[in-house]
């Protein structure tokens, strides 16, 4: 294959992940601000011996792809790598994002006793500390496509440069934005 066609066929490659990223998001109802669908980018470099690929989005996209274990159980997300409890996330950063979102979407609990609808802060404390004991269980709304779209990708270009999938998908998605 000549440099432009293995552009031109990794190029599709990224756009089609890209779209199809983008619309499993809008599908699976995660695109309330559009923060993370706007976010996903991607880049390509051909060099005669070698390519470069390059995807990005925010942070919180690889959670939503890959899930997160929870500090109590890891049932929901068993293969991720991420996991609450850890130390290594932003103190609070998971009860800001959850005041935000239940806000956004006008999510409120009724009090069992009064029967009256709690704040949205409550309801957004309670979410998060399910969450965290509970963990996310993961959308794979970026791996299926990119799973799906490698399949497609002629052999002649997997063979010239080596490419394995799951060690592709690895350096892909642990790359910082």
């Amino acid at each position: 294959m000549q440099k432009d066609e293995v552009q031109k066929a990794l190029d599709r490659f990224k756009d089609h992940i890209i779209a199809q990223a983008k619309r499993n998001l809008t599908n699976k109802d995660k695109n309330v601000s559009k923060k993370l669908y706007n976010s996903i980018e991607g880049e390509v470099k051909v060099f005669p011996n070698s390519i470069g690929m390059y995807f990005s989005m925010e942070e919180y996209g690889a959670y939503q792809d890959l899930g997160v274990k929870g500090k109590k159980s890891a049932s929901k997300a068993p293969q991720s790598p991420f996991r609450f409890g850890s130390g290594t996330g932003k103190k609070g950063g998971l009860t800001a994002a959850m005041e935000k979102w239940v806000t956004q979407r006008r999510i409120q609990f009724k009090d069992r006793k009064s029967g009256k609808f709690m704040s949205y802060k409550s309801t957004a404390w309670l979410m998060t500390r399910s969450i965290y004991s509970k963990g996310i269980k993961p959308s794979l709304f970026f791996t299926k496509p990119f799973e799906a779209a490698y399949k497609n990708l002629p052999n002649e270009l997997i063979d010239k440069y080596g490419l394995e999938a799951s060690k592709l998908f690895n350096d892909i998605i642990k790359q910082p934005k």
